[in-house]
């Protein structure tokens, strides 16, 4: 029964630091930058989107289509950035766990 209670209290530390992890994750940010840096997207380390730079030189009325596709890959090029950085600072937790759709 000693053990049980060790590991509880190994458990409640590790969901305090797993808790102090994820508040951490919402203070950092990431970058993303396509089309030579006409469009770039920073988003937060809980997948929010904080602001998207679009250069003058890329807004053409005529051709709408081009500034959409580099909105779009500069916004999921900036969430795959967000998962890779939860996968680093959170990852340290479930290592050698199988528990697939926790981060």
């Amino acid at each position: 029964m000693k053990n049980m209670g060790n590991m509880m209290k190994q458990m409640q530390k590790m969901q305090k630091q797993m808790a102090k992890a994820q508040e951490e994750l919402k203070e950092k940010t990431v970058e993303a930058t396509v089309g030579g840096g006409m469009v770039t997207v920073i988003a937060s380390g809980d997948k929010r989107i904080l602001e998207v730079n679009i250069s003058e030189d890329v807004v053409d009325p005529d051709d709408i289509e081009m500034l959409q596709d580099l909105i779009i890959a500069a916004t999921n090029e900036a969430l795959k950035q967000v998962d890779e950085l939860v996968e680093q600072d959170m990852g340290k937790f479930t290592k050698g766990l199988n528990m697939p759709g926790m981060f």
